[in-house]
């Protein structure tokens, strides 16, 4: 496809989405925005998109006192009611899926399958959120004084702030927003500078729904623009009572720490280092196609992807042939192209750690078995595109042990089964990981306490493709938070203990006596 292909899309499906050539990029009950423009360019081709103008120092002041004055309204909506706006949004969300699946595809480079699927999962979520509206339950916890009973509850926490990353612009904001939301918080969204447009299509629809349902819109606010003039100043903010951050080990490093200064909360969901180990018993056809996906897609730029394969040497050579072949056959292109499995990586950054990291595995004794080239017949200017690349390696390398965002596959062996959870864990991230096996008793060992160390523990399946009902997050430096389902909605919500006397007298606990 050509460039012409690219703006075709584009005009198409930004009217639908509220788009233009020039957005104010900034919105708290009324757009606004007069930093700094962000030009964005198309990864696929370098097509300019459109631009979006960022928030100034002032602006995001602004921001944050229009979402404190909207949760101070919000928080005293029934929950139910707070679910019944988040359940709209869901069905605007599912009314534009096409059209903003085909606008991620167009700004991260995404295969149009998997920028659909990111909607879905933004439309999961909402039907997740509106439920547990109706189920943000407490406790009553027996009190060992007569006449008294004692209470756990939940409150709504107050503003949250959501940083996101480049590679799922979308679906990581609702996962935060949506649980937020029919918690009783108000947001503030900062998103990638690699991702605007998504941002602003998504804060638009949530706009016009808050619009319709005759909430303060105020209450998903936006502000975009970079880590000097409005993230750092977003984390700082005493205003901000929780920052959800999703990203880098080092970006996630410097948010912990300034929350932690001011005894903010955090929510941190980092980098992976993700590891499939394959047995002897293992069902090769099943784990090849695992394999490729957690590899090969969303072109290795997924903090799930797989970045380490651990395989029985008895089985190795035989795995590692079918995946050469496999590797072989990834169609790498356009990705509006429907036959098309792996698209750009984002920018040239990337593009350009890709190589380094190829490089230094070379250096420190790797061996490529496939791929690992700059893609001269496809890189037009301004498209970043490479091969997906395998490369034999040991663990304790020092590229090993980085998270290259990046198709980028390194296979080792293992002999033992010890050894295998031993491998897999001897990393310092830990997010995702998986085992493919046909003993059970090798399933049961990865899952339990002295198996995978790592936030998430598959079986038969890959490291990536997380559904929305468990909590996702992972350990170690991936940074211990979890968003999405399961019980996660408690970290936007604080926690009170209360007791109530509702007799004559006033016994102290623990059978204390103070004065007559």
């Amino acid at each position: 496809m050509s460039a012409t292909a690219v703006k075709r899309v584009a005009a198409e499906i930004f009217p639908r989405l509220g788009l233009k050539a020039n957005n104010a990029g900034v919105f708290a009950g009324e757009w606004f925005g007069v930093g700094p423009a962000i030009e964005k360019r198309s990864p696929i081709d370098g097509t300019v998109l459109g631009r979006v103008t960022t928030a100034t120092p002032a602006e995001l002041d602004r921001v944050l006192g229009a979402a404190q004055r909207a949760f101070h309204v919000w928080r005293e909506v029934p929950a139910p009611r707070r679910g019944e706006v988040v359940r709209r949004y869901g069905e605007a969300l599912r009314a534009h899926k096409a059209d903003l699946g085909r606008l991620v595809t167009l700004e991260t480079g995404k295969i149009v399958a998997e920028g659909e699927g990111e909607v879905q999962e933004m439309i999961d979520i909402c039907d997740f959120a509106t439920g547990l509206s109706r189920q943000l339950h407490g406790l009553t916890i027996a009190s060992e004084r007569p006449g008294h009973r004692m209470m756990e509850q939940w409150h709504p926490l107050g503003v949250v702030g959501i940083i996101s990353a480049f590679n799922f612009p979308v679906a990581v904001w609702a996962w935060n927003s949506a649980l937020a939301a029919v918690c009783g918080d108000a947001t503030v969204w900062k998103p990638s500078e690699k991702t605007p447009l998504t941002a602003v299509a998504c804060a638009k629809l949530a706009e016009r729904v808050c619009r319709e349902c005759g909430v303060d819109p105020a209450v998903f606010s936006l502000v975009c623009g970079d880590a000097a003039a409005v993230g750092g100043p977003l984390v700082a903010d005493r205003r901000v009572t929780l920052v959800s951050a999703t990203g880098s080990t080092r970006m996630g490093r410097r948010v912990g720490e300034a929350v932690a200064q001011r005894f903010g909360r955090s929510l941190l969901e980092l980098g992976g280092n993700n590891a499939i180990i394959v047995t002897r018993s293992a069902d090769l056809k099943l784990a090849l196609r695992a394999i490729l996906f957690g590899a090969v897609g969303t072109a290795g730029q997924r903090c799930t992807s797989t970045r380490r394969l651990i395989v029985h040497e008895m089985i190795a050579a035989k795995l590692t042939r079918m995946l050469v072949a496999a590797y072989r056959q990834v169609r790498i292109g356009n990705p509006l192209d429907p036959a098309t499995l792996m698209g750009p990586l984002i920018d040239c950054d990337a593009a350009e750690a890709y190589a380094q990291a190829i490089t230094a595995a070379k250096q420190q004794g790797g061996r490529v078995l496939v791929g690992g080239k700059r893609l001269a017949g496809t890189a037009r200017a301004g498209g970043f595109y490479v091969s997906p690349c395998l490369i034999a390696a040991e663990n304790a390398w020092a590229i090993v042990q980085h998270e290259t965002f990046a198709p980028i596959l390194y296979v080792m062996t293992y002999r033992t089964f010890d050894e295998a959870i031993a491998l897999n864990n001897a990393v310092p991230q830990g997010l995702s990981s998986a085992i493919f096996t046909g003993d059970q008793r090798e399933a049961e060992l990865f899952v339990s306490a002295c198996g995978s160390d790592c936030g998430i523990a598959n079986v038969n399946l890959g490291t990536s493709g997380a559904e929305i009902g468990g909590a996702f997050g992972g350990e170690k430096e991936t940074g211990g938070g979890r968003e999405s389902g399961s019980d996660a909605w408690k970290a936007y919500m604080r926690r009170q203990t209360a007791t109530i006397n509702y007799s004559r007298e006033l016994p102290l606990a623990q059978g204390i006596r103070f004065g007559k």
